[in-house]
């Protein structure tokens, strides 16, 4: 692999209320330079303290063989953390409230009882939950089935692929990956980002951003880009943090993704040094649609308590 140079970083912060004090961060680099290490084998150590007085510690290191485990049960639950949001945002599409609206509106004017609209609402309501859980489930296989099934073999064994975890406490807390863009040529793909919920808040996504940052300016990339889904808004405003400009909706092409509105956002960052970006954001007329459905929905439902 040729010689390769260790290097060591150390950040110290103090966490108040919910953000991170940049100004009082300390960064030390040891042997080198340069603001951020470049070399191919990155170790990055933390200590974070907070005003409760608690030190956390923890590092990013490359992925080893021994972490494939801890790897995959982290994303798989990570990614099923979204469910209840992606029921909320579903539950918000225009055809949903159509639909509801009119089979609660039928029943009770055949039924003349509240009863039987309120447990038919609230059967398609599970039966929904039920089938989302599934088709999400359904997605985190296909995933743990795809780049996740061989690890070492997707991102570890060629120059322009990388793959990380953050190790706290002995175990793998999170995880980032980055390989080359299918789309753009010259583009790194930030993927599997992902962090234990009970080590959030320390700064820890923004480290495992950071070292893909860092490999991208190595390998000579010209942006670091990466997808995001609508119910992800803690992950967006943490990658817009840390610099990463949407340039881009997108509603996922398939059948189930366009009744659902399913929108992926696409993210760029350039890394320090580069010159500004050259992409320019779509509007798409379609986006507009939900909303007025909204709004026409919400008259409509008003009208009709008006006439009852």
């Amino acid at each position: 692999m040729g010689k390769l140079r260790h290097e060591r970083v150390e950040m110290t912060c103090l966490k108040r209320g919910s953000s991170w004090l940049a100004d009082l961060c300390s960064l030390h680099c040891y042997g080198s330079a340069d603001p951020w290490p470049v070399a191919p084998c990155l170790v990055l150590s933390f200590s974070f303290l907070s005003l409760q007085g608690a030190m956390v510690d923890y590092r990013i290191r490359e992925y080893r063989d021994e972490d494939y485990e801890a790897v995959r049960e982290m994303f798989a639950t990570g990614m099923s953390e979204y469910v209840p949001a992606l029921c909320v945002h579903v539950l918000k599409q225009p055809w949903v409230i159509l639909v509801l609206a009119c089979t609660f509106c039928v029943l009770l004017t055949s039924s003349k009882s509240l009863l039987l609209p309120i447990l038919a609402i609230t059967l398609l309501l599970a039966m929904g939950r039920q089938l989302l859980g599934y088709f999400w489930t359904m997605y985190i296989e296909h995933c743990l089935k795809e780049d996740l099934l061989d690890i070492r073999t997707t991102y570890m064994g060629s120059k322009g692929s990388c793959f990380w975890v953050a190790e706290a406490d002995e175990c793998v807390v999170g995880t980032v990956a980055a390989r080359p863009s299918d789309h753009q040529k010259g583009e790194l793909m930030l993927k599997r980002m992902s962090v234990r919920k009970d080590y959030r808040g320390l700064g820890i996504a923004k480290a495992l951003c950071q070292a893909v940052i860092c490999f991208a300016q190595q390998q000579g990339c010209s942006a670091v880009v990466l997808n995001t889904l609508m119910v992800q808004d803690e992950a967006r405003l943490m990658y817009e943090h840390v610099g990463f400009e949407k340039y881009r909706d997108d509603v996922l092409p398939t059948v189930y993704g366009r009744l659902a509105n399913v929108t992926i956002s696409k993210y760029s960052r350039l890394p320090a040094g580069w010159c500004p970006s050259v992409r320019h954001s779509a509007e798409h007329a379609a986006l507009g649609a939900p909303a007025l459905g909204q709004c026409c929905i919400a008259v409509l439902l008003v009208l009709w308590n008006f006439g009852e």
